[in-house]
């Protein structure tokens, strides 16, 4: 890794910022701390945190990282600096944590590589960028590692740290009441191994669109063509509601799903995905017996709705 081109400023004081969201450090990682270590008497190491735990891009918290670095470089001062919404406000909070650090006759200099900080930074310290010789994507590193399963007591501890240091997570469904063109029936499926009926639907998935207005929407369309390949229309959000999921039972995390109504408009209601039987079953207040458990809050909803 090779300075860019430029006038590097005297500066007595190195700070390099990075993520360093890797199990080691890699060659990348290490000609950045070598390159500040070698230029400058007093170097300081600033980890971006994310206000998120445990997710795809953040699955190392401070600590984890800082001990990695500290095992390798005992004498580096570590510190965090947090992520913020704005690249103004946490370029001014880093500023403030330099100068906390730093005697008042001192210099810093900021050391990034490329898709670093430095382009979100505007504070009143230089930068310069390190040009890499090699680039290793630290993306793909931790997604070799997420594919390998290691036969020792630390990677296990491991996995169970992590699933205990995350933020209990509400897994949103969307379900779907379908009725006929005379709104005396509704559609209603079976899985295998169950005896009573339940509404189409599923586990919400993300959208691509981050505008996108109807999500969820989309979701239980989506939803019904997958699970009865029926087209519908005027689908119509009637309300929310836990969901009592025998495999999240015992668990933290919940399920909650978004309950709407539609319209059939066309199509041979055929059973597809994880459905084995589809049923059009007349609407009464006896309705909610033929239904499993833990969609009878579900009917109810649909119940009030209709007779509204």
């Amino acid at each position: 890794m090779k300075e860019l081109k430029q006038d590097r400023p005297d500066a007595d004081v190195g700070v390099v910022v990075a993520r360093f969201q890797t199990h080691e450090l890699h060659p990348g990682h290490k000609d950045v701390i070598f390159t500040a270590l070698n230029n400058h008497a007093l170097v300081i190491v600033f980890l971006g945190v994310s206000p998120t735990r445990g997710t795809i891009n953040n699955p190392l918290d401070f600590q984890a990282r800082k001990q990695m670095i500290l095992e390798e470089y005992p004498d580096l001062t570590v510190l965090y600096i947090k992520d913020q919404p704005c690249d103004l406000a946490w370029g001014k909070n880093l500023d403030d944590q330099i100068d906390d650090m730093i005697g008042p006759n001192s210099k810093a200099l900021l050391y990034g590589s490329r898709d670093s900080f430095i382009a979100h930074y505007h504070g009143k310290w230089p930068t310069v960028a390190l040009k890499q010789d090699k680039f290793i994507s630290a993306s793909e590193v931790r997604k070799k590692i997420s594919q390998t399963v290691l036969p020792s007591k630390e990677f296990r501890a491991g996995v169970i740290w992590a699933t205990h240091n995350r933020y209990a997570t509400f897994f949103p469904t969307v379900d779907v009441a379908i009725w006929n063109e005379a709104r005396t029936e509704i559609l209603l499926a079976r899985k295998p191994g169950e005896k009573k009926m339940r509404f189409p639907g599923g586990f919400a998935q993300p959208s691509h669109k981050m505008h996108d207005e109807f999500v969820y929407e989309a979701n239980a369309i989506r939803e019904v063509a997958e699970e009865t390949g029926v087209e519908v229309g005027d689908m119509r959000y009637l309300g929310s509601a836990m969901i009592d999921d025998w495999r999240y039972r015992a668990e933290r995390d919940k399920i909650g799903t978004l309950f709407f109504d539609c319209k059939y408009v066309f199509g041979v209601p055929t059973p597809k995905d994880d459905v084995c039987e589809l049923r059009w079953v007349p609407v009464g207040m006896d309705t909610w017996k033929l239904m499993m458990e833990e969609h009878q809050v579900l009917f109810n909803i649909l119940w009030k709705a209709h007779n509204a």
